[in-house]
């Protein structure tokens, strides 16, 4: 079995989609999102170039080689290509230097907008494998730059494109949030999770309510919706705000990921030494659709956080299902396993509780079993088209 990474995540693995594969499960589904490969390949075809109709998410940025040789593409025509390319960006004031890499996504600093306040890279740049063109845009909401430069005769287009709702307009201040008082400190601790874990996913509690924790939804490290619980189990989100997986950040650069129902099972897996991790925004269906799956995703809105993060996604060649085990969380995995591709899926079964009953979900296994053991368990996950169909 494929071995789960673990807190520093590895290098992504490149295993993206073709644009030709469907899958239909028994029942009656239409089109998901193409793929064509397989956790076991070992050798990827180049990705596509990416569509402007989603946020590109780019690669971390590697020591790039400098000849066309040592890239891998052995071609002085290619090398010509990135070279034109370059010189089009310098002229609109994108200067890449050595950074870049036909078939890979890059991060630069925008030179219309600065990165904003915050002054982080927000351009996101893709050259396309064969060298034809580069495309880019900017993902800071007041900016929003986009533009194309081709390797032959054609005009350059730059322009700005249409700004996210909301997306990137809020803050901690605004929302009125604060440091983890002593009290939602306890709360976790019962629950095996740390005070260095709450940090690092930066859990927070609303000021104006002590008992209201809130778990901030970040992307490239910004703020872009948050989700609310009282330690009664009552939920809301904040308003007008994209719709993501909790812990996006912590998925860029691996090949392997989990996806669990809640934010405190994101937290429990972390406990377990598996940083790979995304929750689920919005919980589970009681039961799974009967209708056919849509084509286009404004038609998909209980799963718009899956379209919101299919740059992520597309990249992942493994994914380990480690929803709730009650009728609802067999429900979600079925519908992320058709979205997805049962074909890299694995789906967890949990450990008996006693002659009854099983455990429901990672936190209830962290707690009673401990770290350890539910580690185990998400290393034990079985391939999901042998697995859990039937029992839906």
């Amino acid at each position: 079995m494929a071995v789960i990474h673990h807190c520093p995540c590895r290098p992504l693995l490149h295993t993206l989609f073709s644009s030709t594969t469907s899958w239909t499960s028994t029942r009656t589904l239409g089109r998901v999102w193409p793929r064509s490969f397989s956790h076991t390949q070992t050798t990827p075809p180049p990705p596509p170039p990416p569509s402007f109709s989603s946020p590109l998410q780019p690669n971390t940025p590697t020591r790039i080689l400098s000849s066309v040789e040592q890239i891998g593409v052995g071609s002085n025509v290619l090398g010509a290509k990135v070279s034109v390319l370059k010189q089009k960006m310098e002229l609109l004031g994108i200067n890449s230097h050595d950074f870049l890499i036909p078939g890979r996504f890059h991060h630069f600093f925008c030179p219309k907008c600065k990165g904003g306040q915050s002054m982080i890279r927000t351009l996101s740049l893709h050259v396309i494998q064969d060298g034809g063109f580069a495309m880019w845009r900017c993902f800071h909401n007041e900016c929003q730059w986009i533009g194309q430069v081709f390797a032959d005769d054609r005009a350059a287009y730059d322009g700005f494109g249409k700004k996210f709702k909301s997306f990137g307009q809020i803050s901690e201040e605004s929302l009125g949030l604060e440091p983890l008082g002593s009290e939602l400190i306890a709360y976790f601790a019962e629950r095996m999770i740390s005070e260095k874990t709450l940090q690092r996913n930066a859990v927070m509690q609303l000021s104006s309510r002590k008992d209201v924790i809130a778990f901030t939804y970040r992307q490239n490290g910004l703020l872009v919706g948050c989700k609310y619980r009282t330690i009664g189990k009552r939920f809301w989100q904040e308003k007008g705000t994209e719709k993501i997986l909790y812990g996006l950040d912590d998925i860029n650069d691996v090949a392997e990921i989990i996806i669990v129902e809640g934010e405190i099972d994101k937290l429990s897996l972390e406990e377990a030494g598996l940083c790979n991790c995304v929750s689920v925004p919005n919980g589970a269906p009681s039961k799974v659709s009967t209708k056919r799956l849509p084509f286009v995703q404004k038609f998909d809105l209980q799963f718009q956080y899956l379209w919101n993060c299919k740059e992520n996604l597309d990249k992942v060649s493994r994914i380990i299902l480690a929803t709730d085990g009650d009728t609802s969380g067999k429900a979600l995995a079925e519908e992320l396993a058709c979205r997805l591709g049962k074909e890299r899926c694995w789906k967890v079964r949990w450990p008996k509780k006693d002659d009854s009953s099983y455990f429901k979900d990672a936190n209830e296994v962290l707690k009673h079993m401990g770290p350890v053991a539910l580690k185990k368990v998400i290393e034990d996950a079985e391939l999901y088209q042998s697995n859990i169909v039937n029992q839906v």
